[in-house]
């Protein structure tokens, strides 16, 4: 092993709404005191109660992807497991995600943007 994941960081224009909206989703600590980085109105952290670190970083100018063109691409997506995929999606989208596909038929999965654009996909256990 070279090296341990520490955190995934999310480029933002606005590092306190997206906290709150993963803060919402995951559940966890936002802004919990951590030597490895500085909080700031530039950056801003949530520790899941599960171990996972997500940071929020300001961008200036952020330009949000748009999944799936090419021109704008994902940058990155997170696979977050729920039991019941209706009841999950009325749940994000209340949070003030958008659906960006529903899926066919029975597929386990759907795919959405947190409000600063960035894809993730509700997958069914």
């Amino acid at each position: 092993m070279i090296a341990e994941l520490q955190c995934v960081v999310l480029d933002c224009s606005d590092v306190r709404e997206l906290s709150r909206f993963y803060l919402a989703l995951l559940g966890g600590t936002v802004d919990r005191p951590d030597p490895r980085w500085s909080l700031d109105d530039g950056w801003s952290t949530l520790h899941t109660g599960s171990g996972l670190v997500l940071a929020f970083q300001r961008v200036e100018d952020h330009r949000p992807p748009r999944w799936p063109d090419p021109a704008h691409p994902q940058q990155f997506h997170l696979d977050l497991g729920v039991t019941d995929l209706d009841l999950a999606q009325e749940q994000v989208l209340g949070l003030g995600a958008s659906l960006l596909d529903a899926g066919e038929g029975t597929r386990g999965w759907r795919i959405y943007a947190d409000p600063a654009g960035h894809p993730f996909c509700l997958v069914r256990d």
